[in-house]
């Protein structure tokens, strides 16, 4: 009883710890941000001036060109639009420091748009290093957040016990409050808010919610690339926050269901809201009661 006891203490992070590697954690995003910016910025404005010269020598010769000659220009302005370059004309950095952390945060969470990437040959051999340590950093911390998350649903849990409600009632309770919040936090909310930023329809904004909160990534819709918008400052950075912590509750969400698919025939608040016996003196049947709600196993 005391030897599981203080495992378990060991095993729960102290604030302390939580609070270090949040700051470790963002500081290795700005870190890295801050380094592919200063890599990556001269570069980027060479190919975009490369761009426009090619735009303004098509729109100089465009009627004497051969159709073979306009056919190349399109295949190199359509490259040049994939690679993330502006034909526009517009002066915007795709490596300033909102774009850069943004580029480091979809990176170590795996997503990959594919729109944004290093060009220069030490920026390629910086990206190589800096995800094979910031993938592992970015599963821990994934991990201790989804620890955190899994604490305010025991809570609640334990709250709802004491107040005299069933055991089968309050799982079943604190996991619709959890999914519910969830998808109201991470999925409709953002969604309004991209709906507005980027003139998407709401459909199309929850769509892209999920496609980047499950790491699928298309690409098909990004934020922050239309032209004819100016957003307000360090937009895409709360969007790579938004990403880093909607990934841990997705995550939990996902192991929830993945525990109901390979055993459906486990009544869900059993399996997903796991009661386990205090490891304190037990009490009598007329006290407060002294089961906890460890979410761990099944959030």
């Amino acid at each position: 009883m005391f030897l599981s006891s203080q495992v378990q203490t060991i095993m729960i992070p102290s604030k302390l710890q939580i609070c270090l590697l949040i700051a470790g954690y963002l500081t290795y995003l700005m870190v890295g941000a801050s380094i592919f910016q200063v890599l990556e910025r001269d570069e980027d404005r060479k190919q975009q001036a490369a761009v426009l010269r090619m735009k303004e020598d098509f729109l100089q010769n465009f009627s004497s060109l051969t159709p073979v000659e306009v056919e190349i220009f399109v295949k190199k302005l359509t490259e040049a639009v994939r690679m993330g370059m502006d034909p526009t004309g517009n002066e915007n950095s795709n490596w300033d420091f909102s774009n850069s952390f943004f580029f480091v945060g979809s990176m170590l969470s795996t997503i990959g748009y594919g729109n944004l990437s290093p060009k220069t040959a030490g920026g390629q051999l910086f990206c190589v290093v800096f995800a094979l340590f910031g993938i592992p950093l970015n599963i821990v911390f994934l991990h201790h957040i989804g620890k955190i998350l899994s604490l305010l649903c025991e809570r609640l849990a334990k709250c709802l016990y004491r107040k005299g409600v069933k055991k089968k009632t309050t799982r079943v309770l604190t996991l619709l409050f959890f999914l519910v919040m969830g998808i109201l936090v991470f999925i409709c909310v953002p969604s309004v808010i991209f709906q507005v930023m980027e003139d998407w329809t709401y459909s199309e904004a929850i769509y892209f919610a999920f496609i980047t909160l499950s790491t699928i990534g298309f690409g098909d819709y990004i934020i922050g690339r239309q032209q004819s918008k100016r957003y307000f400052p360090y937009y895409r950075m709360l969007v790579a926050i938004w990403i880093i912590f909607g990934l841990a509750w997705i995550a939990l969400l996902f192991n929830l269901l993945t525990n109901l698919l390979e055993d459906p025939d486990a009544k869900p608040a059993e399996e997903l809201l796991p009661v386990k016996p205090s490891t304190r003196r037990k009490r009598k049947s007329k006290g407060c009661p002294a089961d906890q709600f460890p979410l761990e196993n099944g959030l």
